[in-house]
């Protein structure tokens, strides 16, 4: 059985655009126009084809043109600051990274986009429309300054024969968080002794660079109970015992880990993709990482493609729900754009269901709706026949999630910009600090950023 036939889906989902078959855009009563558009490079070539074909239909229905680039991660991401420095900026492009939304929209750099947002609104799940509505400290209000048509969250990523090789079976794992990933030390041991001397247990991002080793802490960190480090009203509340606690025990299970040679030596040293790289080299026995990527990229490996495991996250260590933070992907629209008007209309074709739906289809699925209707009204998205979207779809859409912390204070973004918490651990792991001192360190630094960003109540 085919596990994710891609060239059949390819073919499927650009017959239906040609077929015109896809909802038309509620058109702006205006002669037709130009936007520019960036767009990041997808993961996998289909996300390319499947941004291209949208904006195909849209300009076939519209009557307007869409003039894109589609771009690398990094150069994407130092050609979007470039161009707020200088001005000299483009119609729409995404949050890359996710965080620029909050740091833009607090510098007043962002066209509210409330009113496309409004279009589709009853579709959204809340932590969607919490990531768009962010603080502009020159307006002194919150506003939608994104548009949401994605949602990720960071499952856990398991190599079931490596388990069954130590002796296991996937049936065997702990549901509670401590216990969950002490068992891959074990796996470990076992393969050691088993002669497989390259292989670690935990795919951990030790790095200081990248988003990865941010959003692993912060998992962490919601784990042990501190989820309400920064709350709605944007206030951050390190004073309070049971957060700093969890920011300790957040220090401590990823560097002792590491310390204890569960973790590769050079993943101090990663960037976003070496974590990938190693898992698909079998070189790890799982890893904690965003969306399915890990398992698209060797979609047409059908043998290795089974042999992984998509498995949602594990209790608290007191057997309750961990929720998934879920940061959105939006189109944003700077201030500066010369044409406003078609950047909202095609982002308004964009986030109809019947088109989102589509477009995600034809990435492979990699990144999941941010409308649950999306999911109940097409059987796609959970074919039992799939090992990886189910559980993936069941943690992102329909099990506990919170929006990123940067949502409610742009700060947290200045912490993550500045890895606060990431170089803490490389204070414990090559510094020789404890964790508590240096916890106390970063609790010192995140507190002064915070200063920086006072965000006015009622």
């Amino acid at each position: 059985m085919a596990v994710l036939t891609r060239r059949s889906l390819l073919r499927s989902s650009i017959a239906l655009g040609a077929a015109g078959t896809l909802s038309h855009p509620y058109l702006a009563n205006a002669a037709a126009k130009t936007a520019t558009a960036w767009w990041v490079q997808g993961f996998a070539q289909e996300e390319d084809v499947a941004f291209k074909a949208i904006v195909a239909d849209y300009e076939k229905a519209s009557g307007n043109a869409v003039e894109y680039s589609i771009i690398p991660y990094a150069p994407l991401r130092q050609k979007i600051v470039s161009a707020i420095t200088s001005g000299v900026v483009p119609d729409l492009f995404q949050n890359n990274p996710v965080e620029i939304l909050a740091l833009f929209a607090w510098q007043d750099k962002l066209v509210d986009v409330g009113d496309i947002v409004e279009s589709q609104k009853p579709h959204y799940t809340e932590t969607a429309l919490s990531t768009a509505y962010c603080y502009n400290s020159v307006e002194k209000r919150r506003a939608y300054y994104g548009v949401p048509y994605t949602s990720a969250v960071r499952p856990n990523h398991i190599w079931r024969p490596l388990v069954e090789k130590a002796g296991y079976s996937m049936e065997d794992l702990p549901r509670t968080w401590d216990a969950f990933y002490d068992f891959f030390k074990e796996v470990q041991k076992k393969l050691r002794a088993k002669g497989e001397r390259k292989i670690y247990a935990l795919g951990f991002q030790m790095n200081t660079t990248g988003n990865d080793c941010n959003a692993l802490f912060d998992y962490f960190l919601i784990a042990y109970g501190g989820d309400g480090i920064v709350t709605p009203d944007g206030k951050l509340h390190l004073d309070d015992p049971k957060i700093r606690d969890a920011a300790i025990k957040a220090m401590t299970y990823p560097t002792t880990a590491y310390k204890e040679g569960f973790v590769p030596p050079g993943a101090i040293n990663w960037n976003d993709a070496d974590d990938n790289n190693a898992f698909h080299a079998k070189q790890i026995v799982m890893d904690l990482d965003g969306t399915i990527s890990t398992e698209v990229a060797i979609a047409h490996n059908e043998q290795d493609y089974h042999d992984i495991v998509t498995m949602g996250l594990a209790l608290t260590n007191d057997g309750k729900p961990v929720a998934s933070q879920a940061p959105s992907l939006c189109g944003l629209i700077p201030k500066g754009a010369k044409n406003v008007e078609v950047a909202k209309d095609f982002l308004k074709f964009l986030i109809q269901p019947a088109v989102l739906n589509e477009y995600l289809k034809t990435g492979l699925g990699r990144n999941i709706p941010c409308m649950p209707q999306i999911v109940q009204d097409d059987p796609w998205w959970l074919d039992p026949n799939d090992p990886h979207r189910g559980p993936y779809i069941k943690q992102g859409l329909f099990g506990p999630t919170i929006a990123t912390f940067w949502t409610f204070n742009p700060a947290y973004a200045q912490v993550q910009n500045e890895h606060v918490w990431p170089t803490a651990w490389a204070d414990i792991t090559t510094g020789g600090m404890t964790p508590q001192a240096a916890a106390e360190k970063a609790f010192k630094r995140v507190e002064e950023i915070f200063a920086k960003y006072p965000i006015a109540q009622g």
